[in-house]
């Protein structure tokens, strides 16, 4: 279906539905939607790990016109099964894109519905947080139908989404060469990081997400990386458990998931935003070294901060000034300190171990769409490892 004549619905939970014209494949989607900020990416946006069990609605209003390309795929395979978009394009004269989007996103079939007011769509997201819904393009839809299948649909919570999206098997990555040896948890992992670590110097391992610290260590690493993926961390009670093993036994890096894994190994807690994080143009304070990173993330979950952070926040804290006493966390791995915080909501983007080589952070240093402000953090592990 490469045309918009066909009738398409986004029906959400609460009842409100949004009409459009339908483009991509036909059928019915349900899942969480939730909708992304960023002007460029939709490509990697659509095929992140990260994205399982969700519809993306893209606020940028024309998307497709810069086409696709295998390049630009951060996993084999599309993860999120329907989008949405106020006006879309299917061009194919990029020399760096040859595909067109509309095209691709037919042979993938992927259900898409165009013509919607996005605008409201985000809005109704951003107030009553996101929720379950449908998306779906066809002639003969029942939007009661439609509704009723939607309350049937069970939610992100408590549902361990990683064990869908891991891989099988242990793989190397890339050419197998570098200085350090890197076992990789695959929790939903970006291909962009895979290949910020091979450039940082790292020879890549990718493990599945139920490894023990056992068969982790059993690969002599230099050091273990915690990616990114989908749903909620508070179910992966095997990956914290193996995470807790390897502290202090090799040197830790995490992102995204990574990271709310780690505050959970060192007893934090995590909670499920509104409407989450998702664009790439996000501030964040990084208090180590005092500067700004303009940051691209994507996540339904936080960490939640300790209770001395929490206190000062409440008694108006400025976020980009807070105390090290403040941001000082004491776990069973010896003391810890929160090192940055978003400064649009005061949330928890990164936390490190202070005695022993562990960091993670929220967003996404390797910005598979989005800035490179945060790069640097690739160059910092590898110094660990260096250390050992």
């Amino acid at each position: 279906m490469r045309s918009g004549t066909v009738p398409g619905y986004v029906v959400l939970a609460d009842g409100t539905v949004y009409s459009g014209h339908g483009f991509g494949a036909c059928g019915e989607v349900f899942g969480e939607i939730v909708f992304n900020t960023g002007m460029t990416g939709y490509q990697e946006v659509v095929t992140d790990p990260s994205y399982h069990g969700q519809m993306v609605t893209f606020t940028y209003p024309l998307v497709g016109n810069y086409g696709v390309s295998a390049a630009l795929q951060e996993s084999g395979r599309v993860h999120s099964r329907a989008v949405v978009v106020r006006e879309v394009k299917n061009t194919s004269y990029n020399a760096t894109c040859p595909g067109a989007w509309v095209d691709w996103l037919v042979v993938e079939g992927v259900v898409g519905v165009q013509g919607v007011d996005t605008r409201a769509l985000t809005r109704r997201i951003r107030t009553h947080g996101a929720m379950t819904a449908a998306v779906a393009a066809g002639e003969q839809l029942e939007v009661e139908q439609l509704l009723a299948r939607v309350a049937e649909h069970p939610s992100l919570m408590g549902r361990d989404l990683v064990r869908e999206v891991s891989c099988a098997e242990p793989y190397e990555w890339g050419s197998g060469q570098g200085e350090f040896h890197v076992v990789a948890y695959d929790f939903g992992l970006k291909r962009s990081i895979l290949r910020r670590l091979e450039a940082a110097g790292c020879r890549v391992t990718v493990a599945p997400a139920s490894f023990s610290a056992e068969q982790v260590l059993a690969l002599s690493p230099d050091g273990v990386f915690l990616s990114n993926g989908p749903g909620d961390p508070e179910p992966l009670g095997y990956a914290v458990e193996a995470l807790r093993a390897l502290l202090g036994a090799v040197p830790v890096f995490g992102i995204c998931l990574g990271h709310q894994l780690l505050s959970l190994a060192l007893g934090l807690e995590t909670y499920k935003l509104t409407f989450g994080h998702r664009g790439i143009n996000h501030p964040v304070k990084n208090y180590v070294h005092g500067f700004i990173e303009i940051t691209s993330q994507n996540h339904g979950f936080a960490v939640r901060p300790p209770a001395a952070l929490q206190k000062s926040l409440r008694t108006g804290g400025d976020v980009s000034a807070l105390s090290a006493a403040a941001r000082r966390i004491d776990t069973a791995f010896g003391p810890a300190e929160i090192t940055h915080m978003n400064l649009n909501d005061g949330t928890v983007e990164g936390v490190r171990l202070l005695e022993i080589p562990a960091f993670s952070v929220q967003y996404h240093p390797e910005a598979g769409p989005g800035p490179h402000d945060s790069r640097y953090l690739f160059d910092e592990f590898v110094q660990l490892l260096g250390g050992r």
